[in-house]
């Protein structure tokens, strides 16, 4: 009976030392590759890495990870629009979770099979999209989007100033518009057309309240999924397969 108590107490502190190491291991490995994410993507901040799975030290002889979560804030994506001068839009919050990530032999590269996450852009952000300049609409008015905020069951409430002949419209139309993604884009559509003072043709109207902004080049080559109007600004789910986080 000693002995069986001596090797259990033997298998306990092993069990603890193992326990230990693991986690050293993989907290070293989740710095070294936040690090390495923020050099192949050019962040300016060190993201968020956290590697999921027990233990740690047996999925890293087997060359392969369950499951990696990546946390970016501030993340400027691509819009494809450089002459207008907003070339970049900044996504506040973008979550990902990796499935099946396979790292070389260095750790210098790694990819994952699949990825799904979500993503925040704020209206204020969007709002560089949408006609916030003053624009022409036929001979005697000129408006301009103003505002965008949530507009309930996943809408965008979009707010237009008007003048016409000169002569400021007291205050802002607004009109509540879907909002979905196509390929890269997003897209903002009006459901009706707001009554702006004069009489003009849908395409003028739409000219001004509908929009689409571009975004392009996420991290490891995620695409956008769907879109929803929130609280803060548009929630976009994204995913993508092969993923590339590293080298």
């Amino acid at each position: 009976m000693r002995a069986l108590r001596i090797l259990l107490i033997i298998a306990v502190i092993l069990g603890g030392l193992f326990v230990i190491a693991d986690r050293v291991a993989v907290g070293f490995a989740e710095d070294q590759a936040a690090e390495k994410i923020k050099t192949t993507e050019g962040l300016s901040s060190t993201p968020d890495v956290s590697i999921k799975g027990f233990p740690f030290l047996t999925q890293v002889v087997g060359g392969e990870l369950d499951d990696v979560e990546l946390g970016i804030k501030n993340y400027e994506a691509d819009t494809g629009s450089a002459a207008s001068g907003t070339d970049k839009i900044r996504i506040d919050d973008l979550n990902a979770e990796m499935h099946g990530v396979v790292f070389s032999g260095d750790y210098s590269s790694a990819t994952a099979d699949s990825a799904t996450g979500t993503a925040t852009i704020a209206y204020s952000e969007l709002l560089k999209a949408a006609k916030s300049e003053p624009t022409r609409v036929g001979p005697a008015l000129t408006a301009r989007v103003v505002g965008l905020s949530d507009g309930g069951n996943g809408k965008i409430k979009v707010e237009v100033e008007a003048t016409i002949l000169g002569a400021k419209v007291p205050r802002p139309v607004s009109v509540l518009s879907t909002v979905t993604v196509e390929g890269d884009t997003v897209k903002v559509h009006a459901d009706s057309l707001p009554k702006l003072g004069v009489e003009l043709a849908e395409t003028e109207i739409r000219s001004i309240t509908d929009f689409q902004q571009k975004i392009d080049e996420l991290p490891g080559g995620i695409k956008l999924d769907k879109v929803e109007a929130a609280k803060d600004g548009v929630e976009i789910s994204v995913k993508g397969s092969n993923v590339k986080l590293a080298g």
